[in-house]
């Protein structure tokens, strides 16, 4: 590659690749799909990229460079590693479950609740009604594994009304088009559009054609006057709204230069909803973009995508597979070994007078002269040292990759000599998973805004006008933790007084105890406190008032008082016991 195709992106590490340099070529057969006119030339290496992963993913890596023109990459083995490396990241990402929580929200079940916490309590117990009809969890799954293995993910919303609930859907990133104003510096885009092809389909008539869904913030009116006062910012009236538009263009009615943001409306086919509203600069109620665009790792400054957990370990991989295919040949020579006879008498095939070529096969026999001789090739060795270097290489993808040896269940646990070591093996995939989730933490407490909001506009019962609530997504630990030892924490700490009920609750919910709600952990706790607490004081007024009448008593005090009365009675003084057998 010459100094002037030197280029530092996004996707340099993927930039050895000889496809990716014959990416944005005319007849390239690894992309011909890239070659569509109404593309951006500039996202060109991002969804290359996208293919590259995909086929390493899917083992097709070999294939993929084939169509670039290395035959020999036909033979390549790969067995998986790809996939594994980004299933267990994704594990170790999710963890066992998620969640979604309301701040405050644990503090609605004490006696005096804090401002708000009622609120957050009820808006809480909402999103998870709408988590579990919109399969959140299902949506996250999706999501996160595109963004594990190619670095972005998306989520769009809308609202249904027959539902009576905003609906959630994933897409492929490759699908998703982003228009930055480069005069500006903007945290999100004001115009998206989500955009694919769609095939010929000659049975009902259909050209191939592209599909383009464009949602755009704009003024509510041409001039900008008219304003609208939205739920969520009461008092701060608005003259911004989101349109939507979606429509189709027929492929053989774009002209070079029609790109994806230019495509001509004049031949535009525009979709209509059930309700015969074509979906052309469709007013959605709202003035925000309900897109939301999730990267595997924090974006370097300046770039808006994110990097896949493989990204920079490919070369490794690629290691990997030439190895493998090594060790698949030298398995062959082993198991079927290579034999020079000399000295051997050869059948002749009688129809060419050439002789015929021997098999090795068990009970073939051969009659050797005199002065004959067998030799066999022993490969054994090449093909131990090769396993060798599997194992090697798998150990530096594991390290380079930070989701180490252990945490692959790669390491032998005969070798660890405590907990404590443990520990410290996974410290790389500790800080992996937390970056990753970092990454994420500010992109979900933006959805379930969004979802809130189109609750609000949807004018949904219980959702009163007012600002968002804070809500996040929950992660569950991505390691198992020392369940003993934290439960020992919690209730010494709590039992000092240095912690709440409401934070001893969320340590032990952060362990993995099955505990489905903090809150009404909390409150049923409570609650049994005050039982106890109460039955002890009824059992300690029974006891009182059972020695005012003479009654016996549980626990035994009036005893030791009959006791002492006694001695002092044999003293020339009566006690209790002695004054009543007196009078009776």
């Amino acid at each position: 590659m010459g100094l002037r195709q030197f280029v530092i992106d996004a996707w340099s590490w993927l930039s050895y690749k000889p496809v990716m340099a014959e990416a944005d070529q005319p007849g390239n057969l690894a992309f011909p799909e890239l070659a569509a006119s109404w593309l951006p030339p500039h996202e060109l290496r991002r969804l290359a990229a996208y293919k590259v992963l995909a086929a390493y993913d899917n083992n097709q890596a070999g294939q993929l460079a084939a169509a670039s023109g290395d035959d020999a990459a036909l033979d390549r083995r790969e067995l998986g590693d790809a996939a594994k490396l980004v299933d267990t990241a994704l594990g170790y990402l999710l963890g066992s479950e998620q969640q979604v929580v309301v701040l405050g929200a644990e503090h609605a079940d004490e006696a005096a609740p804090q401002p708000g916490a009622v609120d957050a309590a009820g808006a809480q117990e909402r999103l998870r009604q709408w988590a579990d009809k919109e399969l959140l969890t299902l949506r996250v799954q999706q999501a996160e594994r595109n963004a594990v293995l190619l670095g972005d993910s998306v989520y769009v919303l809308a609202w249904d009304p027959d539902k009576g609930r905003p609906t959630l859907r994933t897409y492929d990133p490759g699908f998703y088009f982003p228009q930055w104003d480069d005069d500006q510096d903007q945290d999100f885009p004001s115009r998206v559009h989500l955009a694919w092809e769609l095939p010929e389909d000659p049975e009902l008539g259909l050209k191939a054609r592209v599909r383009r869904v464009t949602y755009e913030l704009g003024p509510i009116s041409e001039d900008g006057t008219v304003a609208r006062q939205y739920p969520w910012e009461p008092g701060k009236p608005s003259s911004v709204t989101c349109f939507l538009t979606d429509a189709e263009w027929a492929l053989d009615d774009l002209k070079q230069g029609e790109t994806l943001d230019q495509l001509p409306l004049g031949k535009a086919m525009f979709r209509v909803r059930p309700d015969g509203t074509a979906l052309n600069r469709l007013d959605l109620l709202i003035d925000f973009v309900p897109v939301v665009h999730v990267t595997n790792t924090i974006p370097d400054g300046g770039e808006h995508w994110g990097r896949s957990v493989i990204a920079k370990v490919l070369q490794g991989l690629d290691e990997l597979a030439a190895t493998d295919s090594d060790s698949s040949a030298a398995s062959a020579t082993t198991g079927t070994p290579i034999i020079g006879l000399a000295g051997a008498r050869l059948p002749v095939d009688r129809a060419t007078g050439r002789p015929e070529q021997l098999t090795v096969q068990a009970g073939a026999v051969w009659q050797l002269g005199d002065s004959g001789r067998m030799d066999a090739l022993d490969t054994s060795p090449q093909l131990a040292e090769l396993r060798a270097r599997v194992e090697h290489l798998l150990d530096r993808i594991a390290s380079n990759s930070r989701i180490t040896s252990a945490g692959l269940g790669a390491l032998d646990a005969s070798k660890v000599p405590s907990g404590y070591a443990l520990q410290l093996a996974l410290g790389p995939l500790d800080a992996l998973v937390g970056s990753m989730r970092l990454a994420r933490e500010h992109k979900y407490r933006l959805l379930l805004k969004f979802v809130q909001r189109l609750f609000q506009a949807g004018q949904v019962q219980g959702w009163t006008a007012g600002e968002s609530l804070s809500a996040r997504l929950a992660w569950a630990p991505h390691t198992p933790t020392d369940r003993a030892a934290v439960l020992d924490e919690v209730v010494q700490a709590y039992g000092a007084g240095v912690i709440s009920l409401e934070t001893a609750v969320r340590m032990l919910v952060d362990a993995g105890y099955p505990i489905d709600d903090a809150s009404q952990e909390v409150a049923r706790i409570r609650t049994r406190a005050d039982q106890e607490a109460a039955a002890r004081v009824a059992e300690a007024a029974a006891g009182r008032g059972g020695q005012g009448q003479g009654t016996h008593p549980a626990d035994g005090s009036e005893q030791v008082a009959d006791s002492r009365g006694g001695q002092e009675g044999q003293a020339g003084t009566p006690g209790p016991k002695q004054a009543a057998v007196s009078v009776s």
